[in-house]
Parts: structure tokens; sequence; C-alpha cells
């Protein structure tokens, strides 16, 4: 049945295709391959080529010498015998180092954007050394001495470096408003802390970490409300110091202006420092209480160091700085750098009170002279009477002036607190009353926070209108 299949001719045309694709297949290289490289095949020993498969060889074929069973289909075009000759060069430009179109427009572009932001940098650098502008003079507190000195490097230099001030510097270039005016008016302007000066917070066992007032604080900030223009001025952030100053001046009374964080500079690896020079206010009339000398790097000349409290029930320290800071006030002194700069580094209350001391040891000799020399030489209405010429207890010397001008802020502020706890329901009503009408005001949702946000604020209703959901209460007949 096999040599029926093929006898047929397109089984021996197919046969004799297979055996010549293996005949031309070339052998394997023998084992000695240095015997091989030394007697390359020569082209005049070339096998002759296969002639027709005899009928023999197709009934049984065989494989042939030196190939496996399975025909390879490798083709190597040159074939073994070309080894490493070189091969020939058509000339012809390889495609690796050709670019397309939309390449080279690709880098086209891409030089004249460089080119582009090269020049608008240019441009940007000589435009910042332009003459200081009005706006920008008086945002830097420059004087124009100073703006016509500067040269075109250093405007540039420093508009350069004003885009990272937003990080660095306070939120406002001008930390306060102007001064009160009328009765509210105060020439000078004291800056407390709140931190280990004012309060101070504990953790225990018991209670966990609580906020404890320090002693004599509320007539601290009473007290002295008469003088200055008090103004908590902290490094702590608004969400967490707002209810503390709200308990040590429920009704806002004393505290005029509140500073936070946003209000301070950042110098040294983001280390808060509070700069007076932002304050919008005369530097000879501020003083500021800290208890971190690292805060008031910028003004050292304006700022007294107290000791931190620690929660200790019997201190003193608050009260005892009245008269200190009274008494610069009372004088009207000038300029209070160099009165600070006199006390730096001893403890102030009781070096003023030997000051105070002096002062009215002085007053009582200049009155004992003056009253000795009125009555030299005449008589008295005691010697009269039988009576001794000593001073008596009435005839003591009357009171210095920083005495008798702190009687009375002393009584004005037994009447204030006086007229505080009378009205005090009423206070409390009102604080209630603000509270939540600024609770009905909050939107609930998320959806009317954003439209809140995007509309902003809303201009007041006119005056003697009612808002539309409220109906006009009827007059009553008389």
């Amino acid at each position: 049945m096999l040599q029926a299949a093929f006898r047929s001719p397109a089984a021996r045309s197919f046969a004799y295709q297979s055996v010549r694709a293996l005949a031309s297949k070339p052998s394997p290289p023998p084992k000695n391959a240095n015997a091989n490289r030394q007697q390359p095949p020569s082209p005049t020993n070339a096998p002759p080529p296969p002639s027709a498969p005899s009928e023999a060889d197709l009934k049984d074929p065989q494989p042939l010498a030196g190939s496996s069973v399975v025909p390879s289909l490798d083709f190597d075009p040159e074939g073994p015998e070309a080894g490493d000759a070189k091969r020939e060069r058509t000339g012809a430009k390889s495609s690796k180092d050709s670019l397309s179109s939309i390449e080279r427009r690709r880098r086209f572009l891409g030089r004249v954007s460089l080119a582009m932001m090269l020049a608008g940098a240019g441009a940007m650098t000589w435009f910042a050394g332009r003459p200081w502008e009005e706006d920008e003079m008086r945002a830097k507190r420059m004087s124009v001495e100073e703006a016509v000195k500067s040269s075109r490097w250093e405007r540039t230099k420093a508009r350069f470096t004003g885009v990272f001030d937003t990080f660095t510097e306070p939120l406002w270039n001008e930390l306060l408003p102007p001064p009160l005016q009328g009765e509210m008016y105060r020439p000078y302007t004291l800056l407390v802390s709140v931190d280990d000066l004012l309060v101070t917070s504990q953790w225990d066992r018991q209670h966990g970490w609580r906020t404890a007032k320090r002693p004599g604080v509320d007539y601290f900030l009473a007290y002295l409300s008469q003088f200055y223009e008090i103004v908590i001025f902290t490094t702590q952030y608004h969400y967490t110091a707002m209810p503390i100053i709200d308990k040590l001046d429920p009704y806002q009374f004393y505290i005029i202006h509140r500073l936070f964080r946003d209000a301070c500079r950042s110098e040294n690896g983001g280390q808060p420092v509070k700069d007076l020079s932002y304050l919008n206010r005369d530097l000879s009339k501020v003083i500021l209480l800290d208890t971190h000398p690292e805060h008031v790097t910028p003004n050292p000349e304006n700022a007294v160091i107290i000791p931190k409290w620690t929660g200790d029930p019997r201190d003193r320290g608050l009260v005892a700085m009245i008269p200190f800071l009274e008494s610069i006030a009372i004088f009207k002194t000038p300029d209070v750098r160099p009165v600070l700069q006199a006390y730096e580094g001893k403890n102030i209350p009781i070096e003023y009170a030997k000051k105070e001391a002096e002062m009215k040891q002085r007053h009582i000799e200049e009155f004992e002279h003056s009253r000795k020399g009125l009555s030299r030489g005449g008589l008295t209405l005691s010697g009269l009477f039988g009576g001794s010429d000593k001073p008596s207890a009435a005839s003591q010397a009357p009171l210095t002036y920083l005495e008798l001008k702190r009687r009375d802020a002393q009584q004005r502020y037994v009447e204030e607190q006086e007229y505080l706890k009378q009205n005090k329901p009423m206070f409390d009503k009102l604080i209630k009353e603000q509270e939540e009408a600024m609770q009905r005001e909050m939107p609930s949702t998320f959806w009317g926070a954003t439209q809140a946000i995007l509309a902003g604020p809303q201009p007041p209703p006119p005056a003697g209108s009612q808002p539309p959901s409220q109906p006009e209460t009827p007059a009553k007949s008389s």
C-alpha cells in the first residue's frame, strides 16, 4: 500500500523536495574545531548536486549523516562559510538615526518653548529691578531716602524673595487697626502672652489635662486696662487660644485685640517670633510681656521676660508687676525702651519697690524741710494752747503724685466691678443671644457651607427695615 502511494506523481514530487531540503542543510561542525579551521573546504571539492532519488530510496528513506530526525527551520542566507568576513555595505541610510516629521516638529517646538521661557525670565528679572512704588514702600515701611539709595540688584532680590514671604511673614502687614479715639484712647499698648503667664496647663491622673488661671489675673487685666490698650499676643492658634481668652474676659471689656500664630513671623526653621514692626503702633509706647525669650528676639528692647508660672496658688508675680507698669503710664514716659533696658536681668517688682520707697522718702524730707521753714521764728497754734511743737499725725506729708493717681485708678476699678456685678444678668443674656444668632446663621449642611463661601459676605439691611421672615408687630392701642 505504501509503495502504491509513492508511485503517484504528486507523492514523488513532495518526497523529492523534502529530500533536497534536507540535503542542502549544512552539516554541523566536526568535534575537532581547530582541524576544521585549518582545512577549510575547497569549492572544487564541493559535493555534486543530488540526483533524483531512486525508487529504493523512496521506499526506505534514511536520515542524513550529522542531522537530527526532525528537520531544522533555521536559515542563514550567508551561510556558515561567511565566517567573520565583513558584510558588504550598500550605502543606504539606516533608519536608526533618521527622525520622523512628528519628532522633528516636537523638538522644534521644545526649542522654541525653551527660548521663550528664557526670554520671559530675563524680562521678569529686568522688570523686578524697577524703582519702588508707593504701596511697596508703605508695605515695607521704607522711607523715601531708603528707597532712593537701594540698588537695582537689591530691589530685584527683594522682590524675588518676597514671593516666599507668605510662608514666613505675618498674615497682615498691619496687625492692629488704628488706635481707638475718645474715652477709649490709650497712649500705651501692652502685649500679653498667654502660655505660662496668664494660665498654665496641668495634668493629673484624676482629672487629666486642665487649664489653671494665675492668681490675680482678673485684677491685672481690669486694673491696667485704664492705662493700656491690652492686646493678647500668643503663639497658639486661634482655635485653642480663643476659648481661654473668652474665659479671661467674657464681656470683652479689657482685652481690646487678639493676635494668634498667624500674626507671628517664622525664622530659624519655623520658630515663631513676635515682630512688633508689623504692629502699626509707635514702638516707643509698646511693652511686651512674655515668658519665652526666643519669642521676642526681633524686639528685645520692648520685652519684659517674666518667670514662668508653674501652678503655685500662692503666686503673686503678676500682681507685683502692676506698680511698675502703672507708673510708666502715670508719669507719661516718652520712650519705654530705655526704662525697660535699665531693669533688664533684674527682679522688676523688687527693684521698682526700692525706687518708689526712695522717692517717697525724698518727698517726706522735702515736706518736712518746707514745713520747718514756715514755722521757724513764729508762734504756732499748738504753742498757743500749750501743745507740743512736734508734727502730729494730722500734719504728715501728703500723698505723692503717683499715690494720688493710684488711688483714683483703684476707685475707678471698684466702680467698674460694681457696675459689672449689677448688670451681669443683662450681659449674660446678650452673650447668649449673640451665640444663638451665630448658630442660626451657621449652615448646617456641607452644601449650605459651600454656598455661603461662594456668596461671600452679605451687605447689612438698610436702616429701619426688618427681615421678611419676621412679621411686623402691630402697634398697641392706647
